[in-house]
């Protein structure tokens, strides 16, 4: 998997794609990340990349042209299976949209600042806009890292154990289950003995009524849904 992020402030991913899983999955070339400041697209002297919007409201608006000139240089070298653009007016980013664009080999994310940006930009290139709850940050870098991270770990060969990424909270429409390691006995808080029973069938009955009850008392919504 190959992604592109466009965004006004690059130096924000120092350090998050050298750690982890981000760099590991980098170092087996199973993903590889590439980061364009739409500051350099811009062909004003002094790089400006916003005005004001035309409404006459309070902020500033993120100008066509830099956008506009990035992706369509990017398009030229490769095909994008999504054009995505980072905003609070997406749709929800979840589990279910992680595995399916997981699954793909390029994607372009756009990074969003200021008051947002000409929605021309989102008619003529956009293909999918993503938002990562219902708050607002002060710009989309933060949601793409967070996507990116969500993606990489489900990519086959990226975690040592990928079984364990079926396990995770969410995969089947519930959280997860209590997990525990050594010691055994903590302060007299003990490790459940169904876990170490060794029978594998009340194991994955007790983790399943565990998950229910979490979900039930922490995302009740979850269940309802269903």
């Amino acid at each position: 998997m190959h992604i592109d992020i466009l965004t006004l402030f690059p130096d924000m991913y120092n350090g998050i794609f050298a750690h982890s899983i981000l760099k590991r999955s980098q170092e087996k070339q199973l993903f590889s990340v590439s980061l364009h400041n739409i500051r350099d697209y811009s062909t004003d002297k002094h790089h400006k990349v916003d005005d004001y919007p035309y409404s006459g409201e309070p902020g500033m608006v993120m100008k066509i042209e830099p956008i506009a000139a990035c992706i369509e240089k990017l398009k030229q070298e490769r095909e994008y299976d999504e054009v995505i653009f980072l905003t609070p007016e997406g749709e929800v980013f979840n589990q279910g949209m992680a595995n399916f664009l997981s699954m793909k080999n390029n994607l372009l994310l756009l990074c969003g600042h200021y008051k947002g940006i000409d929605e021309r930009i989102r008619e003529l290139f956009i293909t999918k806009e993503i938002s990562i709850g219902d708050y607002v940050l002060s710009g989309g870098e933060l949601a793409a890292a967070v996507i990116c991270d969500a993606l990489v770990r489900l990519i086959p060969g990226v975690l040592n154990d990928e079984i364990s990424a079926l396990s995770d909270s969410f995969q089947y429409g519930l959280l997860s289950a209590p997990v525990y390691t050594r010691p055994y006995n903590f302060r007299g808080h003990t490790v459940p003995d169904i876990l170490l029973s060794g029978n594998e069938k009340l194991i994955t009955e007790w983790k399943l009524q565990k998950a229910i009850e979490r979900t039930q008392k922490n995302r009740p919504d979850l269940i309802e849904e269903d």
